[in-house]
């Protein structure tokens, strides 16, 4: 978060030094500020909303409903997370929310739909762990604020091609520098979700196999879920939260940006570590 203020603010610092204008350095300011506030008050139903995930409720998938309320009660969880789907065909599943008192479980369609019941109870005890983990706090505000830094990026480009009130070096220097800026926008986003460990996946797929005393299920479906062609049509900037990159199937430039600076280990690597364990 301190890293993000820093960036807004010194966007607002070269805008407002070029437009030759105080007034927009202090509305950067306190952008960055709400923006901060957004991300912890609201940052869980915006990462819904931009998943396109619903609730649903027990009726509807109840074996779902069941393997997480139990596997919740076996963590210790103060309170059974919200469940929600995605209605698409890939094979995928994320949490995020505030804190174990209010948090949330999402899974693709495709996943329900293709993985057996000890896969599936696998890939709920890895949510559930980072749940427990504290993970999806730092996960949620994260994927925020990255999209938010690409959004100001993209804002920043539009501006300096379309401010046409005069033609003065300034603003051949401001499309510059937004030019850029709206290049090196998804690494900087990318960078900011440095902020989640690599080690913590491996951390929750640990903590996972214990709660279920099963590895062998979780790494059986973490092969199905690398197996599978299917991509998911979300934004890069969530990529994190996922228990594996939606965007390692597709061959595009969208998948080169998700790929460039993986917050997520080799599939290769976990699988192998899940079957090594011996509980």
């Amino acid at each position: 978060m301190t890293i993000f203020l820093s960036l807004v603010f010194g966007l607002g610092y070269i805008f407002s030094y070029l437009m030759k204008d105080n007034l927009v350095f202090y509305i950067f300011v306190i952008f960055g500020v709400l923006t901060n506030l957004l991300s912890i008050f609201w940052g869980d139903k915006i990462v819904l909303f931009i998943t396109g995930a619903k609730e649903i409720k027990r009726r509807e998938f109840p074996e779902i409903w069941n393997l997480v309320e139990n596997l919740s009660i076996t963590a210790g969880l103060p309170k059974t997370p919200k469940i929600y789907i995605i209605n698409s065909n890939a094979l995928n599943a994320f949490a995020t929310g505030k804190s174990p008192k209010n948090s949330y479980v999402v899974f693709t369609k495709g996943i329900i739909e293709k993985l057996d019941k000890n896969e599936l109870e696998g890939v709920v005890a890895h949510e559930i762990s980072h749940i427990k983990n504290y993970d999806i706090r730092v996960m949620m505000i994260a994927s925020i604020l990255a999209g938010i830094i690409a959004i100001m990026a993209d804002v920043f480009l539009r501006l300096s091609i379309f401010n046409g009130r005069d033609k003065e070096k300034s603003n051949g220097l401001l499309f510059i520098i937004g030019f850029i800026l709206a290049l090196l926008a998804p690494i900087f986003a990318q960078l900011i979700t440095f902020a989640i460990s690599r080690k913590r996946e491996f951390m929750a797929d640990a903590t996972g196999a214990l709660l279920t005393r099963n590895p062998d299920a979780l790494a059986s479906a973490l092969e199905k879920i690398s197996a599978s062609s299917m991509s998911l049509n979300t934004s890069p900037a969530t990529a994190h939260l996922f228990i594996v990159n939606p965007f390692r199937s597709r061959k595009d430039f969208i998948s080169w940006l998700g790929n460039l600076f993986s917050t997520h280990p080799p599939v290769e690597e976990r699988i192998k570590a899940l079957r090594g364990m011996v509980i």
